[in-house]
């Protein structure tokens, strides 16, 4: 159903009338200093693209390069980490695959179900529709910061919580409501997402900065330019799609910096969108209404 033909958060395979598989992968390099941290972020910044296309995660397998010097005990505490956060999904993890590395890589290749029905795909954007995400946006400059000793604590920490807090409930409040389009906000940051969203669906998309959600400290480190370079390489790519009006260049590269297990970002009509925030209210969820959608292309920023 979803494979190479186009550009989405996982692969989709139906299996029946009732049931389809989702498959998908994500691994990477330690953002953070705590190794049981580090296992669990990994397995949740993984497991959203399953719950970005509408599914539950039902089990994974570990993807890990270890440096052969490396403890065992750092390496119990990423599994560990890893194992506990895909639990806390209602999934198992029932096995995986280890090599030697000089740098520790990790991460999971997880299997997912989702009726064929109601597979959501970041294509099916209506002009007219709602934009609505659901986790705050910084934690890429954050963790940069953080790796220069640049970062206050506080501002670190509320970084690994948002990183390590599962889209599954988003996900299952979403299914509440007709979604015409849905994806995660990871690498490609805000705008490199949202375009693929827009490109896809034959519409743009309008975001208001002052209505999208930052972790405390991400703007102040924007201002200092504590960027990655990621930050750089999606301005490159996304930039000639994008118009900014009058907004301040550190803020602009702001919306291009990679995020790590970041939020759904949901595409549905102005009514949905009222039922979605109202569902995400009574359960606690947290949601932001960030933009619409227009008949055109390319992204707006106002």
């Amino acid at each position: 159903m979803v494979g190479l033909s186009s550009p989405d958060d996982a692969a989709v395979y139906r299996l029946n009338e009732k049931t389809a598989l989702i498959f998908t992968t994500d691994f990477f390099t330690p953002i953070v200093d705590d190794p049981y941290t580090y296992g669990a972020i990994a397995a949740a910044n993984a497991m959203s693209d399953v719950y970005a296309m509408g599914g539950r995660v039902l089990m994974a397998l570990s993807i890990a390069a270890f440096p052969p010097k490396l403890p065992g005990r750092v390496i119990g505490e990423i599994l560990r980490g890893a194992g506990e956060k895909v639990a806390e999904a209602g999934g198992v993890i029932a096995g995986g695959h280890t090599i030697d590395d000089n740098e520790p890589k990790f991460g999971l290749a997880v299997v997912g179900v989702v009726d064929p029905g109601r597979v959501a795909t970041k294509g099916g954007v209506q002009a007219g529709d709602q934009i609505l995400l659901t986790k705050p946006l910084g934690v890429g400059i954050i963790t940069t910061a953080a790796k220069g000793d640049a970062a206050e604590s506080a501002h670190l920490a509320a970084a690994i919580q948002s990183m390590m807090q599962l889209n599954r409930r988003a996900a299952q409040l979403a299914e509440e409501v007709t979604v015409h389009a849905m994806t995660d906000v990871t690498g490609y940051a805000l705008l490199g997402h949202s375009y693929e969203m827009a490109s896809l669906s034959g519409v743009g998309l309008r975001f208001t900065f002052d209505r999208l959600p930052f972790l405390p400290g991400a703007k102040e480190y924007a201002d200092l330019s504590l960027f990655p370079g990621g930050s750089c390489r999606n301005q490159e790519t996304y930039a000639r799609h994008v118009s900014f009006g009058k907004l301040e260049e550190e803020m602009q590269l702001l919306l291009f910096t990679p995020e790590t297990s970041g939020g759904l970002l949901i595409a549905l009509s102005p009514g949905e969108a009222d039922r979605l925030e109202t569902l995400c209210c009574e359960a606690g969820q947290a949601v932001w209404r960030v933009g619409e959608a227009f008949e055109g292309e390319g992204i707006e920023i106002l």
